[in-house]
């Protein structure tokens, strides 16, 4: 007779191991992720995102020299690096934006920013409606937006109001007070909490959002995020020595802030966040929302221009 761990091997079918297999595919294809940062000029974007993600990504514009002049982003720069961690390997397309509301008049500033961001959407609808498309088309979508916010302390900006509002509805958007540290903790979080409030009071909708398809355990972690949002946050490709030990940091005349410390900055909550808790969930949210609306009004502009279209006469 048969015992029951002989039956259970018998009626083993093995479709168990499809996760490997869907790990394998992926991690030999690698993954990409597409990030384009957006704020005014001064507020260390470059030096961010190097930070981040632990590699010299984007020349920093920072004066060397304090009697240089501001170097500036003129035009919008797209960078592309290979990342591999682990075995995992990422490819991370950075895309650098001129920094904007710092001129008398800035009615329209934000055009080119939603015009590229609405480009690579049209850029990949157009791969996918080929007759003969590419097996794996280039992603060039914009997956996050990292929208950094004056540490003014005061309210946002109307410039910032607008442009934030405009953003949400094409790419998911994600506000980081920059260089954090010239605001007092308890300067910090009035800020947060004003920017919530103007948040909600203007309709913004900033990444992330619940949908039906979380689950308990996503919709608390969602939460927990937004109770944080805006991250106060400190950016630095130096290292200083603090009680013997060499960290990432920021020297000023108070002390070092060590960019890494929870209790300096809100950095390493950015940085989960980005990288270790919701990177794919800005993959598919991007697919699924952002660029199916984009998709879908495209294809019913084209389809009411055909039906519009008066039929030709037989010759």
């Amino acid at each position: 007779m048969a015992t029951a761990e002989e039956i259970r091997a018998q009626s083993y079918v093995g479709f168990d191991s499809i996760t490997q297999q869907i790990e394998h595919k992926l991690l030999k294809r690698g993954f990409q992720f597409n990030v384009i940062v957006v704020g005014q000029t001064g507020l260390g974007k470059s030096t961010l995102i190097n930070t981040i993600f632990a590699s010299h990504l984007i020349d920093s514009k920072g004066r060397l020299q304090s009697d240089e002049p501001v170097r500036q982003t003129t035009e919008i720069q797209a960078v592309s690096h290979v990342i591999v961690e682990n075995g995992v390997k990422l490819r991370l397309n950075i895309v650098d934006t001129p920094g904007y509301g710092d001129q008398i008049n800035n009615e329209g500033c934000w055009d080119p920013i939603i015009k590229y961001i609405k480009d690579q959407h049209s850029a990949y609808l157009r791969k996918e409606l080929t007759a003969q498309r590419e097996r794996y088309i280039q992603d060039t979508r914009i997956h996050c937006c990292l929208y950094f916010v004056n540490p003014t302390g005061h309210n946002l900006r109307p410039v910032d109001v607008i442009v934030m509002k405009k953003l949400s509805d094409v790419v998911n958007v994600v506000p980081v007070i920059a260089k954090s540290d010239s605001l007092t903790l308890e300067e910090r979080d009035r800020f947060k909490a004003k920017i919530r409030e103007e948040v909600l009071y203007h309709n913004i909708r900033l990444y992330p959002f619940d949908t039906d398809e979380d689950d308990e355990e996503e919709v608390h972690l969602n939460e927990s995020i937004r109770e944080i949002i805006p991250f106060a946050v400190v950016g630095s490709e130096n290292n200083v020595v603090i009680d013997g030990k060499s960290v990432r940091g920021r020297r000023n005349r108070w002390g070092v802030v060590n960019v890494e410390d929870p209790t300096h900055c809100e950095f390493v909550n950015l940085r989960n966040f980005l990288t270790r808790t919701h990177l794919q969930d800005l993959i598919e949210t991007t697919a699924q929302i952002h660029y199916e609306a984009f998709r879908s009004k495209q294809l019913l502009a084209l389809k009411d221009g055909v039906q519009q279209r008066p039929p030709q006469q037989a010759q």
